[in-house]
Protein backbone atom coordinates (compact mmCIF):
# COMPACT_ATOMS: atom_id res chain seq x y z
CA UNK A 1 0.00 0.00 0.00
CA UNK A 2 2.71 2.67 0.85
CA UNK A 3 4.79 1.51 -2.62
CA UNK A 4 1.70 2.41 -4.25
CA UNK A 5 0.97 5.44 -2.39
CA UNK A 6 4.52 6.79 -3.56
CA UNK A 7 4.35 5.65 -6.88
CA UNK A 8 0.86 8.17 -6.91
CA UNK A 9 3.10 10.43 -5.56
CA UNK A 10 5.68 10.60 -8.16
CA UNK A 11 3.14 10.57 -10.69
CA UNK A 12 1.39 13.92 -9.53
CA UNK A 13 4.80 15.46 -9.15
CA UNK A 14 6.03 14.18 -12.87
CA UNK A 15 2.91 15.77 -14.35
CA UNK A 16 3.22 19.08 -12.13
CA UNK A 17 7.07 19.84 -13.25
CA UNK A 18 6.08 18.31 -17.01
CA UNK A 19 7.70 21.20 -19.24
CA UNK A 20 5.41 23.91 -21.17
CA UNK A 21 4.54 22.61 -24.79
CA UNK A 22 6.85 24.83 -27.00
CA UNK A 23 5.64 23.40 -30.20
CA UNK A 24 5.40 26.31 -32.64
CA UNK A 25 2.84 26.61 -35.51
CA UNK A 26 2.09 29.16 -38.17
CA UNK A 27 -1.01 29.74 -39.63
CA UNK A 28 -0.82 31.17 -43.32
CA UNK A 29 -3.56 32.58 -45.55
CA UNK A 30 -2.61 32.89 -49.34
CA UNK A 31 -5.36 34.01 -52.52
CA UNK A 32 -3.97 32.55 -55.85
CA UNK A 33 -4.99 33.48 -59.32
CA UNK A 34 -7.76 31.10 -60.46
CA UNK A 35 -5.19 30.39 -63.58
CA UNK A 36 -2.75 29.07 -61.14
CA UNK A 37 -4.43 26.89 -59.08
CA UNK A 38 -3.07 23.94 -60.46
CA UNK A 39 0.59 25.61 -60.25
CA UNK A 40 0.59 26.69 -56.91
CA UNK A 41 -0.75 23.30 -55.29
CA UNK A 42 2.21 21.73 -57.26
CA UNK A 43 4.58 24.61 -54.90
CA UNK A 44 2.62 24.00 -51.75
CA UNK A 45 3.12 20.40 -52.29
CA UNK A 46 6.85 20.60 -53.20
CA UNK A 47 7.79 22.99 -50.29
CA UNK A 48 6.08 20.80 -47.54
CA UNK A 49 8.13 17.39 -49.03
CA UNK A 50 11.24 19.36 -49.06
CA UNK A 51 10.54 21.24 -45.46
CA UNK A 52 10.50 17.16 -44.06
CA UNK A 53 14.27 16.88 -43.81
CA UNK A 54 14.63 20.52 -42.02
CA UNK A 55 15.50 19.99 -38.32
CA UNK A 56 12.11 20.03 -35.91
CA UNK A 57 9.86 19.32 -38.61
CA UNK A 58 6.48 17.57 -37.66
CA UNK A 59 3.55 18.42 -40.14
CA UNK A 60 2.91 20.92 -43.00
CA UNK A 61 -1.07 20.71 -43.77
CA UNK A 62 -2.76 22.93 -46.36
CA UNK A 63 -6.10 23.70 -46.65
CA UNK A 64 -8.06 25.06 -50.03
CA UNK A 65 -11.62 27.43 -49.32
CA UNK A 66 -14.78 25.37 -50.11
CA UNK A 67 -16.62 27.29 -53.08
CA UNK A 68 -13.72 29.72 -53.60
CA UNK A 69 -10.77 28.20 -55.61
CA UNK A 70 -7.08 29.14 -54.86
CA UNK A 71 -7.82 30.31 -51.84
CA UNK A 72 -5.47 28.26 -49.30
CA UNK A 73 -4.91 28.07 -45.88
CA UNK A 74 -1.53 26.52 -45.12
CA UNK A 75 -0.88 25.43 -41.10
CA UNK A 76 2.78 23.90 -40.24
CA UNK A 77 3.72 22.60 -36.98
CA UNK A 78 7.79 22.75 -35.33
CA UNK A 79 8.82 21.09 -32.45
CA UNK A 80 9.99 24.47 -30.96
CA UNK A 81 9.57 28.58 -32.20
CA UNK A 82 13.64 28.31 -33.29
CA UNK A 83 12.84 25.27 -35.94
CA UNK A 84 10.56 27.23 -37.55
CA UNK A 85 12.18 30.77 -37.61
CA UNK A 86 15.31 28.32 -38.76
CA UNK A 87 12.87 26.90 -41.27
CA UNK A 88 11.63 30.45 -42.61
CA UNK A 89 15.18 31.16 -43.46
CA UNK A 90 15.89 28.30 -45.33
CA UNK A 91 16.67 28.54 -49.03
CA UNK A 92 13.21 25.90 -49.47
CA UNK A 93 10.93 28.73 -47.59
CA UNK A 94 12.23 31.28 -49.67
CA UNK A 95 12.13 29.11 -53.01
CA UNK A 96 8.64 28.94 -52.19
CA UNK A 97 7.65 32.28 -50.97
CA UNK A 98 9.22 33.30 -54.75
CA UNK A 99 7.29 31.24 -56.56
CA UNK A 100 4.42 32.11 -55.20
CA UNK A 101 4.65 35.70 -56.13
CA UNK A 102 3.91 35.60 -59.20
CA UNK A 103 0.57 33.51 -58.45
CA UNK A 104 -0.76 35.44 -55.51
CA UNK A 105 -4.06 38.05 -55.57
CA UNK A 106 -2.85 38.80 -51.93
CA UNK A 107 0.06 39.00 -49.45
CA UNK A 108 1.15 35.57 -47.95
CA UNK A 109 -0.16 36.57 -44.57
CA UNK A 110 1.72 34.06 -42.09
CA UNK A 111 1.25 34.27 -38.39
CA UNK A 112 3.57 32.63 -35.26
CA UNK A 113 0.93 30.30 -32.61
CA UNK A 114 1.50 28.07 -29.89
CA UNK A 115 -0.89 25.61 -28.11
CA UNK A 116 -3.87 26.36 -26.38
CA UNK A 117 -5.44 23.32 -26.21
CA UNK A 118 -5.27 20.71 -28.47
CA UNK A 119 -7.16 17.30 -28.81
CA UNK A 120 -5.44 13.71 -28.98
CA UNK A 121 -3.04 13.22 -31.70
CA UNK A 122 -4.34 12.95 -35.29
CA UNK A 123 -3.22 12.26 -38.88
CA UNK A 124 -3.19 14.95 -41.48
CA UNK A 125 -6.56 15.89 -42.67
CA UNK A 126 -8.49 13.68 -44.84
CA UNK A 127 -9.95 15.51 -47.83
CA UNK A 128 -13.12 13.66 -47.17
CA UNK A 129 -13.69 16.10 -44.17
CA UNK A 130 -14.94 18.83 -43.48
CA UNK A 131 -12.80 21.56 -42.14
CA UNK A 132 -13.62 24.92 -40.03
CA UNK A 133 -10.52 27.56 -39.68
CA UNK A 134 -11.80 30.42 -37.41
CA UNK A 135 -10.12 33.67 -36.59
CA UNK A 136 -10.85 34.52 -33.24
CA UNK A 137 -10.33 38.59 -32.14
CA UNK A 138 -10.80 39.20 -28.57
CA UNK A 139 -10.89 43.18 -27.81
CA UNK A 140 -9.29 44.77 -24.61
CA UNK A 141 -7.58 43.10 -21.70
CA UNK A 142 -9.26 41.35 -18.57
CA UNK A 143 -11.59 38.68 -20.57
CA UNK A 144 -11.69 35.23 -20.08
CA UNK A 145 -11.15 34.41 -23.78
CA UNK A 146 -8.70 31.43 -23.54
CA UNK A 147 -11.10 29.60 -20.74
CA UNK A 148 -13.89 29.99 -23.32
CA UNK A 149 -12.58 28.77 -25.94
CA UNK A 150 -11.02 25.63 -23.83
CA UNK A 151 -14.44 25.35 -23.27
CA UNK A 152 -15.69 24.99 -26.26
CA UNK A 153 -13.13 22.81 -27.52
CA UNK A 154 -13.59 20.36 -24.62
CA UNK A 155 -17.74 19.99 -25.53
CA UNK A 156 -16.80 19.90 -28.93
CA UNK A 157 -14.39 16.99 -28.97
CA UNK A 158 -17.47 14.98 -27.26
CA UNK A 159 -19.74 15.42 -30.00
CA UNK A 160 -20.61 12.71 -32.24
CA UNK A 161 -18.31 13.05 -35.88
CA UNK A 162 -15.67 15.41 -34.33
CA UNK A 163 -12.23 14.43 -35.43
CA UNK A 164 -10.45 17.38 -34.56
CA UNK A 165 -10.81 20.65 -32.29
CA UNK A 166 -7.98 22.34 -31.47
CA UNK A 167 -7.07 26.09 -30.66
CA UNK A 168 -4.08 28.02 -31.08
CA UNK A 169 -2.72 31.60 -29.64
CA UNK A 170 -1.31 33.91 -31.30
CA UNK A 171 2.51 33.62 -30.37
CA UNK A 172 2.80 37.66 -29.69
CA UNK A 173 -0.82 38.77 -29.55
CA UNK A 174 -2.53 36.89 -26.47
CA UNK A 175 -5.84 38.19 -27.53
CA UNK A 176 -5.91 36.48 -30.91
CA UNK A 177 -6.60 32.63 -31.51
CA UNK A 178 -6.88 30.32 -34.73
CA UNK A 179 -9.66 27.41 -34.02
CA UNK A 180 -9.01 24.38 -36.36
CA UNK A 181 -12.23 22.25 -36.70
CA UNK A 182 -12.45 18.79 -38.20
CA UNK A 183 -15.54 16.91 -38.87
CA UNK A 184 -16.67 13.85 -40.49
CA UNK A 185 -18.98 15.55 -42.72
CA UNK A 186 -20.91 18.62 -42.74
CA UNK A 187 -23.95 16.91 -41.01
CA UNK A 188 -21.77 16.86 -38.11
CA UNK A 189 -20.57 20.23 -38.37
CA UNK A 190 -24.19 21.58 -38.65
CA UNK A 191 -25.02 19.81 -35.47
CA UNK A 192 -22.25 21.29 -33.78
CA UNK A 193 -23.35 24.66 -35.19
CA UNK A 194 -26.50 24.34 -33.30
CA UNK A 195 -25.22 22.44 -30.38
CA UNK A 196 -26.04 24.47 -26.82
CA UNK A 197 -22.11 24.83 -26.18
CA UNK A 198 -21.91 26.58 -29.76
CA UNK A 199 -24.38 28.94 -29.49
CA UNK A 200 -23.42 29.49 -25.49
CA UNK A 201 -19.74 30.41 -26.72
CA UNK A 202 -21.30 32.44 -29.34
CA UNK A 203 -23.02 34.43 -27.29
CA UNK A 204 -19.96 35.04 -24.85
CA UNK A 205 -17.82 36.28 -27.20
CA UNK A 206 -20.00 38.74 -29.50
CA UNK A 207 -19.57 41.55 -26.16
CA UNK A 208 -16.04 40.89 -26.12
CA UNK A 209 -14.84 40.23 -29.96
CA UNK A 210 -12.42 42.80 -30.96
CA UNK A 211 -13.97 42.22 -34.76
CA UNK A 212 -16.09 39.62 -36.07
CA UNK A 213 -15.69 36.24 -35.91
CA UNK A 214 -14.05 35.31 -39.03
CA UNK A 215 -14.85 31.44 -39.34
CA UNK A 216 -14.38 30.00 -43.18
CA UNK A 217 -14.94 26.39 -44.23
CA UNK A 218 -11.84 23.86 -46.28
CA UNK A 219 -11.48 21.17 -47.77
CA UNK A 220 -7.59 19.22 -47.12
CA UNK A 221 -5.47 19.10 -49.92
CA UNK A 222 -3.78 15.73 -49.34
Amino acid sequence: MQRLLLLLISAVLLCAQAPPDSTAYSVAYVDIAPASRNAAIAAIKQYRDASRKDGGFQRIEFFEQAGRPAHFCIVETWAKSKDLDSHAASANAKDFRTKLDSMRLSDYDQRPYKSLSLGAAHNDGSSRSTFVIAHVDIGGQGTNAADLLRKLAEASRKEEGNLRFDVLQHAMRANHFTVIEEWQSAKAMEAHAAAAHTKEYRNSLGPIAGSPLDERLYKAVE
